[in-house]
């Protein structure tokens, strides 16, 4: 990998990690489009790691008051009851799902789930299912004429089930095309949460998963030789810088706009990719590497 494209991929990637549009699936495109080698499960999981160090600086006084809550909570009994302490043990339940499926499905992750065609599918499917979402929020949000505005769940009203939940759409994620946000969000959505809560809370729990994902494939790579150090760490860091930006951004545009313009673009490019795929401009499968 040369340092040019592991810009162009940084980039990438921060912008398009906390965006609903599968930062995975525009790593793989960018390249694909290129001409380069597809940079592979365990470079999008090491950048990842600097897209999440984003998200651990922006949401700091969050994760500091949920993790002195839920560590203090373990000895006393009276502090079981604080939100922030629950949210500690939220976090943790809702990324089981995501954490047994990373494991039992990490061939097909690097493997098979790579294909385009898989991809394609993802961003309109997904695509389909966050307008679907966005519309339900925005009735209850704006009311009808025959209907009162209805008052959406916050992160208070969160709970097992709902963590639960929130994971299983997360571990969908692990599909290129997917989207963790969009997944995660759309699921909070059809649960009844605001747009706000459903991503506070669809960032923090991206935290544990993606850096543990990020540090296995970490200790993965430095028993081999296939990954381009120098880049992939410039890569990682051009990923932080953008990511932040985005993350700050996006926080605002959720509050009062609509998520579709990211649904139409998520269906165009979908089918943009079939149809070059159909026409043997697109090879569905990532070029090899070879180093």
């Amino acid at each position: 990998m040369s340092w040019f494209e592991s810009l162009i991929l940084g980039l990438v990637q921060g912008l398009t990690e906390f965006l609903p549009v599968s930062s995975s699936a525009h790593l793989r495109l960018t390249a694909a489009f290129s001409g380069w080698e597809d940079p592979g499960a365990a470079f999008t999981a090491i950048t990842q790691i600097g897209t999440e160090a984003a998200v651990l600086i922006y949401f700091r006084k969050d994760i500091g008051r949920i993790i002195s809550a839920w560590s203090r909570s373990l000895t006393n009994k009276a502090l079981r009851k604080d939100h922030d302490a629950q949210m500690g043990w939220l976090v943790i339940v809702g990324s089981i799902p995501i954490g047994v499926l990373g494991v039992t499905l990490k061939d097909h992750i690097e493997g098979p789930f790579r294909d385009l065609r898989i991809t394609a599918t993802m961003l309109i499917v997904i695509g389909v299912v966050i307008g679907v979402a966005d519309r339900l929020a925005a009735r209850d949000e704006n009311g009808g004429r025959h209907r009162a505005a209805k008052e959406r769940k916050q992160l208070t009203d969160l709970n097992v089930k709902d963590g639960l939940i929130f994971g299983v759409c997360q571990a969908a994620a692990l599909i290129p095309g997917v989207s963790r946000s969009g997944a995660t969000i759309s699921g909070g959505l059809f649960m009844g949460y605001q747009r706000e809560a459903a991503a506070r809370y669809s960032f923090l729990l991206a935290i544990p998963a993606v850096l543990a994902s990020g540090l296995f494939e970490l200790k993965d790579a430095m028993e081999t030789d296939h990954v381009s150090w120098g880049p992939t760490a410039f890569a990682t860091v051009i990923a932080f810088v953008t990511g932040y930006v985005v993350i700050a951004w996006f926080m605002k545009f959720i509050s009062t706009k609509s998520f579709m313009p990211f649904v139409w673009y998520r269906i165009a490019l979908g089918i943009v990719i079939v149809i070059l795929v159909t026409a043997g401009v697109l090879s569905p499968h990532a070029a090899e590497s070879a180093g």
